[in-house]
C-alpha cells in the first residue's frame, strides 16, 4: 500500500470519559464506504482509536469525514480524518497559540478583571476573535484601558489567574522528545508568553511587547503589533530555519487571528475554537484535550512524554 493513499480516520473523547466506545468505532466503519480499511488500532483505549484506509484516486476524504460526523451525532467524540504517509505524519515544528489554547484564560480579560472591567474588555476579545473586529484596534482599544496596571498587578494575573490546559505539557513534551521544536506564539504579550513558556517547555516564544513607565502599563504596546500575518511569518521561518517541509509542520489556535498559520501548516488545527477558524482547519478538537493532536500524529498513550518546565532565564 503506497504511504500516499493512505488516511488515517481519528476519534478522540475527554480523556478518562471513555466516550470512543464499540457502537461509535463500528458506525465509523460502517462509512467508510468506497474506501479499503487497512487496519485498525487503540491509540489510547475508550479515549483515542484510529483506522487506517486507502481511497481511490476518486475518492473523497471530505465526504468520508462528512459522513462520519454526520452519523455519529451528538457522540461526545472528535472525528478527523489525516494523511498517514508515514514521512509526514508525525511533525517536526509545532506553532501554538497561547490563550485559550495552551492556556485556560485570555490574558487581557484577566488583566481586566483587576480594575473590574473584565465584562467590558472581554466582549471586545470575542468579537475580535470571531473576526467581527479588527485584531490591532481592537488591541489598541482594551490596552488604552488597562493603563495604569503595574508589574507586580499583571504577575498576580500570571500567579493566580492562568492556567494550563491539560495535555499542553504532553503535547509539547511528546513532539520534541522526537525531535520536534516548539514555538509559542500570540497576539498577547511577552510578559505571559515568556512565563507560559517556561511553564511548559516550549522553545521559544514571541509576542508583543508592553510599554511601560515608572512600572506601571501606559497602554500601548510596541509597534508593529504582532497578530495573523506575524504568527504566518513566524510559522515559516521556524520552518525554513530548520529546512523542513510545510507538511511537516502544526499549528494550533483557538481564534480568527490564528487562521492563517493553520492554514499554511500542514496539519492546522482548530481547537475549541470560533466556528469560522473550525470550518476552516484540516482537523478540530472540541471534546478531547490537547494530547488529541498527539494521537492525530499517530503517536499512542504509552509514546506520551510530559514536557518539563524550562528553568532557563
Amino acid at each position: 500500500m503506497p504511504d500516499t493513499l493512505a488516511f488515517a480516520l481519528v476519534l478522540t473523547g475527554a480523556p478518562g470519559h471513555g466516550a470512543v466506545i464499540g457502537s461509535v468505532m463500528q458506525t465509523a466503519r460502517s462509512e467508510i464506504a468506497g474506501g479499503t480499511l487497512l487496519d485498525e488500532r487503540w491509540l489510547a483505549p475508550g479515549d483515542a482509536w484510529e483506522a487506517l484506509l486507502a481511497l481511490p484516486d476518486d475518492g473523497s476524504p471530505g465526504d468520508l469525514l462528512e459522513r462520519v460526523r454526520l452519523a455519529l451525532g451528538a457522540a461526545a467524540v472528535d472525528v478527523n480524518l489525516v494523511g498517514a504517509d508515514l514521512a509526514t505524519r508525525r511533525k517536526r515544528l509545532l506553532v501554538a497559540d497561547m490563550d485559550s489554547t495552551i492556556i485556560g484564560q485570555e490574558c487581557i480579560d484577566e488583566m481586566g478583571d483587576v480594575l473590574g472591567i473584565k465584562a467590558r474588555i472581554a466582549a471586545v476579545t470575542e468579537r475580535a476573535m470571531r473576526g467581527e473586529l479588527d485584531f490591532e484596534g481592537a488591541l489598541k482599544e482594551r490596552l488604552a484601558l488597562l493603563a495604569g496596571l503595574t508589574t507586580a498587578d499583571l504577575q498576580r494575573v500570571f500567579d493566580d489567574r492562568i492556567t494550563i490546559n491539560p495535555g499542553a505539557r504532553e503535547l509539547v513534551g511528546t513532539m520534541r522528545a522526537h525531535g520536534g521544536f516548539a514555538a509559542l506564539v500570540s497576539g498577547g504579550f511577552t510578559f505571559f508568553t515568556s512565563r507560559v513558556a517556561r511553564a511548559v517547555g516550549f522553545d521559544t516564544d514571541r509576542a508583543n511587547a508592553l510599554l511601560m513607565d515608572g512600572g506601571r502599563l501606559t497602554g500601548n504596546v510596541e509597534e508593529p503589533i504582532l497578530g495573523r500575518e506575524a504568527k504566518l511569518a513566524f510559522l515559516q521561518e521556524f520552518a525554513a530555519g530548520r529546512g523542513l517541509h510545510p507538511a511537516l509542520t502544526l499549528a494550533v489556535g483557538d481564534g480568527v487571528n490564528d487562521l492563517a498559520m493553520i492554514r499554511a501548516a500542514g496539519l492546522g488545527v482548530a481547537f475549541r475554537a470560533k466556528p469560522v477558524v473550525a470550518a476552516e482547519a484540516s482537523a478540530s478538537i472540541t471534546h478531547g484535550d490537547l494530547t488529541a493532536l498527539l494521537y492525530l500524529q499517530g503517536y499512542s498513550r504509552e509514546e506520551h512524554v510530559a514536557a518539563g518546565a524550562r528553568r532557563d532565564a
